[in-house]
């Protein structure tokens, strides 16, 4: 009953679930990789002129 009462009483927005990962550059909510923190866009922008370090292109 206490407990129930105590998290009731945190803002709604505490939760860690109602977070979500945003790219660093443009604030775009989806593909976002979690390993540099930018979207799809954005990161293959910047691996094309080489601003990400140890990223180079796939060739097989």
């Amino acid at each position: 009953m206490t407990a129930r009462l105590a998290l009731q009483q945190l803002p709604r927005n505490a939760s860690p679930i109602r977070g979500r990962n945003r790219c660093s550059l443009t604030g775009r909510p989806r593909g976002v990789f979690r390993k540099f923190g930018l979207c799809r866009n954005k990161l293959r922008e910047l691996a094309f002129r080489g601003e990400v370090p140890g990223m180079t292109k796939a060739s097989w």
